[in-house]
């Protein structure tokens, strides 16, 4: 294995990790119909990038793209 091949499989093992830890971090959805009884307005209302929901659903992006290149770039190697 040459020395990339071994950093590309670490970061892909750690991204890895932290997609399964924010995503089963994340609060689910319990109120499925809250849109349509008015309950959208508090979607807008408030700032949801400050809130942890926000950041968890950031570092779930980051972590899914890390994810995604890791593996094509393993794949490319290999």
């Amino acid at each position: 294995m040459t020395v990339i091949s071994v950093i590309a499989t670490i970061l892909l093992v750690l991204a890895a990790l932290v997609l399964i830890a924010t995503v089963l971090l994340q609060p689910g959805e319990t109120n499925n119909l809250g849109a349509i009884a008015g309950g959208a307005e508090t979607f807008f209302g408030k700032s949801k990038a400050k809130t942890m929901e926000g950041k968890l659903a950031l570092a779930t992006k980051v972590a899914a793209g890390v994810f995604i290149v890791m593996a094509l770039l393993l794949a490319a190697i290999y």
